[in-house]
Parts: C-alpha cells; structure tokens; sequence
C-alpha cells in the first residue's frame, strides 16, 4: 500500500438530498476527507507505517498520524453507508435480529443511538459495533477515535462534528441525526455485520 487514496464516493453528490446537501458533501467529503488525506500522506513519508492498512495505522499511530488516520477510516465507512432517501428504512435478516436482541426494539436502538450521538460533547462520533462475540453495543468516540481501538468491530456511525450538519442544520444537531435514518444503506451495513 503506496499512498492513501481518497474515497470514491459510491453515489452522486446530490444523491443524499434533502437529509445531506449537495453542499454539505462537496465540504465535507471534497475538503475536510480530502485535507485529512493530504495531511497523512505527508506525514507518512519516512515513517514506520508506511504500507500499513488504515485500520492497523489507526491501532498504532500516535498523535497527528493518528488523527488523520482515524478522520480518514472513521470518513469512509461514515460515506460507504450511506445511500439514496428510503421511507420506513431499517435492517433485515441477522442484524434486526441482534439489534432487537440487544437493545429490544429497532425504535430502542434509533432512540439511544440518537441520544449517544446528542449528547456527545464537542467533536467525534456515534458507533454501533460489534463485540468479538457479535453482541452490538453503542459508543461515543471523540474527536478521531475508532471503536476498533476497543477491540470492537464497528459498523455504523454518525459523525457529530459540525462540519457534517451546520450547512444544513446550523446548531439542530438532534434534527440531523434524526433525519440520517432516511439514507442508511442497511445492506452496507449487514455486510460489515456479517463479514
């Protein structure tokens, strides 16, 4: 593994209206993942963890490496999750199932993972991961952090930073996150349960 490459997005840029703007995805995406891609580039040059993958620079790194590599991994599965606005959107299959077997209901779920993502001071992320056992548990990670430095493996988040919403919620951070349930690709997330 050479240089890190920046993230394709797999759908249009105006693909994710009315819940994330054109705008919000030419910002956030074409500048914030980007700088963050240009700023690891350039501090991997001579550096032991050249050639490492994302996830193992994540585990390894310290300082600016580390914040730039965990922006970029915690970027690409936040932008790889996500797909056109569905109606009545939810998971199927192994996932409903764990989810109503861990938090209850789907309703549950959505309720804590809102309120982890709300109540999250500052900068960073709400997760739900699995555990080595496939048990689901919701986390708040701050600033770059990843749940795969807990040992989890994580399958859905929403970035809370205020570059994610501000364009098209200003300070409404529950409202953005209440409205993300509209665009998330279960499929995507199914797999990353199952894989």
């Amino acid at each position: 593994m050479g240089k890190i490459e920046l993230m394709v997005l797999p759908y249009a840029m105006d693909a994710l209206e009315p819940v994330i703007s054109r705008e919000t995805l030419e910002f956030h995406h074409g500048k914030h993942l980007a700088g963050y891609v240009n700023n690891l580039n350039g501090l991997l040059e001579g550096s032991p963890l050249v050639g490492l993958s994302l996830e193992e620079m994540v585990c390894k790194a310290e300082g600016g490496m580390l914040n730039n590599a965990g922006q970029i991994l915690n970027h690409n599965l936040y932008f790889g999750q996500f797909c056109a606005p569905k109606a009545d959107n939810k998971p199927t299959g192994r996932l409903a199932e764990a989810i109503v077997r861990d938090f209850g209901s789907f309703e549950a779920f959505k309720e804590a993972f809102q309120k982890g993502g709300a109540t999250l001071f500052g900068s960073g992320w709400v997760w739900l991961s699995a555990d080595k056992d496939g048990k689901l548990v919701i986390t708040q990670e701050a600033n770059a952090a990843n749940p795969i430095q807990k040992g989890l493996k994580p399958l859905l988040t929403f970035d809370v930073w205020e570059h994610a919403y501000y364009l098209d919620y200003q300070n409404r951070r529950p409202d953005h996150l209440a409205a993300l349930w509209q665009i998330v690709d279960w499929e995507v997330i199914e797999m990353r349960y199952d894989g």
